[in-house]
C-alpha cells in the first residue's frame, strides 16, 4: 500500500535540513549550499564559480552519432540489454507514431528521424503537462525504480531525480523525513502536494494525472513486470548502487536522456553513484522536446549534459562521465 502524504507545496530543489552552525566543513558545506529552484532556465549562483569549474584541460567534445568509444564498447552492450528484457519499454512517447515524408515536408530547423537517406517523421500524444517538475527519490539498480522510470519516459515529464545510492549522505535520510521510511522510489509531485511510496502506485497516479489513465501493457503485468525489471539490470549488477564521495553542487544538473537508452544509463549511473540530483529533460523517441533541444544545441542526440555550476554543456556519454568523475568525485 503505498503511503500518501499531503504537503504544502514548496521549491523544486531545496536543502536536505536546515542550516545550523557546525563545526564539520564536510557537512556544512552539504547541508548549506544554497540549493535554488530548477528551472527551464538555471541560473549559477553567485559563489558557484569559485567553488565548481571545469578540469582545466576541459573541451567539449563534438557529437558522433551513433559513435561508441572503444573503452565503453561492453558497457554500452551491457547497458542495453534492459532493452531485451524490458521489451523496449521506456524507448517510446505514448501515442507514438512514425511516418516516412519527403525532404520538402521537413522545415528547416525541424527535426526528423534520418533512416537510410529517408526522413521519417515522429509524433506523440501527451496528456496535460506538470507546471513543476516531478521529484522522484531512487538509484539507478532498482528494479521498482526502473518501472517508475519507464513511466516518465512513455510520459515525457521532466523529472528532478535525487539519487539515493547505499550510503549516501543526503537523500536518503531526506526521505525518511518525509515519507517516515527509507523506501524507493519515493515520489514527490509539487503540483498536487502528494507523495508516495511503492511503484505501481505512482505509475498510476502518474498516469491519471499525466497521461490518459491507462498503464501500458509493458508496466501492467504485475510479478512479471518486476521480474523482467530486474533480468534488465543483470548486465549492469553493481553499477548505479554504492555512494562514491563526491562534492554536492548548489546547483542540480539538467541531463536531456530518457529511459530506453543504454548511453543516458551509463551517464544516470555516475550521477547516483555521485549523489548528484539532476533535473532530467526527458526526450524519448517522439517526444516535442527533441525539436527543443535541436534548436538550443544545433544538433540533438542523448544524452546531453548542462552543468549551471560550471558552465559546460556536452554531448557524448564516455566524456560525461569522465567530466563528471572529474569535477565532483572526491579522489
Amino acid at each position: 500500500m503505498a503511503g500518501v502524504l499531503n504537503f504544502r507545496p514548496s521549491p523544486v530543489f531545496r536543502p536536505v535540513i536546515s542550516c545550523p552552525r557546525r563545526t564539520n566543513r564536510r557537512v556544512g558545506f552539504r547541508v548549506c549550499s544554497e540549493i535554488r529552484e530548477a528551472s527551464s532556465e538555471l541560473g549559477v549562483s553567485s559563489d558557484s564559480s569559485s567553488k565548481f569549474s571545469a578540469p582545466s584541460d576541459f573541451k567539449a567534445p563534438e557529437p558522433k552519432r551513433f559513435f561508441v568509444r572503444s573503452d565503453k564498447a561492453f558497457d554500452v552492450f551491457t547497458a542495453a540489454l534492459g532493452l531485451f528484457f524490458r521489451f523496449g519499454s521506456g524507448v517510446f512517447v505514448a501515442g507514438y507514431s512514425a511516418a516516412v515524408v519527403s525532404d520538402k515536408d521537413i522545415a528547416p530547423g525541424e527535426y526528423a528521424l534520418e533512416v537510410g537517406g529517408s526522413k521519417v517523421k515522429e509524433t506523440s500524444k501527451l496528456g496535460p503537462r506538470p507546471e513543476k517538475p516531478i521529484e522522484i527519490y531512487e538509484f539507478e539498480s532498482c528494479p521498482f525504480c526502473r518501472k517508475v522510470r519507464e513511466i516518465v519516459a512513455i510520459l515525457d515529464l521532466d523529472v528532478l531525480f535525487y539519487p539515493c545510492p547505499r550510503n549516501g549522505l543526503n537523500f536518503r535520510s531526506k526521505v525518511a523525513q518525509l515519507g517516515g521510511k527509507q523506501q524507493f522510489p519515493y515520489m514527490v509531485d509539487p503540483n498536487t502536494g502528494v507523495s508516495m511510496y511503492e511503484s505501481d502506485d505512482i505509475i498510476k497516479y502518474l498516469v491519471g494525472k499525466y497521461g490518459d489513465g491507462s498503464v501500458p501493457l509493458s508496466l501492467s503485468l504485475g510479478l512479471l513486470t518486476t521480474l523482467t525489471a530486474g533480468l534488465a539490470l543483470i548486465g549492469r549488477i553493481g553499477k548505479g548502487t554504492s555512494y562514491v564521495p563526491s562534492k554536492l553542487p548548489p546547483l542540480p544538473l539538467e541531463l536531456w536522456a530518457y529511459e530506453g537508452s543504454p548511453f543516458c544509463k551509463l551517464v544516470r549511473e555516475v550521477l547516483v553513484e555521485l549523489e548528484l540530483p539532476h533535473l532530467q529533460r526527458t526526450c524519448a523517441r517522439g517526444s516535442p522536446k527533441r525539436q527543443i533541444l535541436l534548436q538550443k544545441a544545433g544538433h540533438f542526440q542523448a544524452p546531453y549534459l548542462e552543468d549551471p555550476n560550471t558552465g559546460v554543456k556536452m554531448f557524448e556519454s564516455a566524456e560525461i562521465i569522465d567530466y563528471l568523475r572529474a569535477t565532483y568525485a572526491l579522489a
